[in-house]
């Protein structure tokens, strides 16, 4: 078989169907828009979101509490999640991603101190929770702020 020799399946591929081309093609006069109105007009119809006039869903659902368009979210990381690591070894934000912890990591990675951590690690993130901290050196680790 060659490339020239390709083709779609049977059936699979229809012609374009030509709007507006006379009575006998079953979509003339009108092309489908019916007559006159808002939806027969060039350039007609209304916006996104617009109810005929009715208080659109987006306003009258209640908006609650503040929303920072400018935060930078932070992935989270459980201190249960690190014992996949060997015992004083260093883990980093690019370890994390390696190991499969992280998928992605934007904006940095904060640490929280979910489970328990059994393994003397240095511990490098962005930030850390106050219990994490506790629990890292408790377990005979360290923890470093970048």
């Amino acid at each position: 078989m060659n490339l020239h020799e390709l083709s779609p399946a049977p059936g699979s591929v229809k012609s374009a169907f030509r709007k507006g081309r006379g009575h006998g093609s079953g979509n003339g006069k009108t092309a489908g828009r019916g007559h006159k109105g808002q939806w027969a007009r060039s350039g007609g119809g209304v916006r996104a979101g617009f109810e005929g006039g009715q208080m659109p869903l987006v306003r009258r659902i209640p908006k609650r509490g503040f929303n920072n368009i400018f935060a930078k979210p932070m992935e989270i990381v459980n201190l249960s999640s690190l014992n996949k690591f060997e015992d004083g070894s260093t883990v980093s934000v690019s370890d994390l991603l390696e190991k499969g912890i992280l998928s992605k990591c934007e904006h940095g990675v904060k640490i929280l101190g979910n489970g328990s951590l059994e393994k003397k690690l240095t511990i490098r993130a962005n930030a850390f929770s106050a219990s994490a901290k506790e629990k890292i050196v408790a377990a005979g680790g360290k923890y470093e702020v970048v």
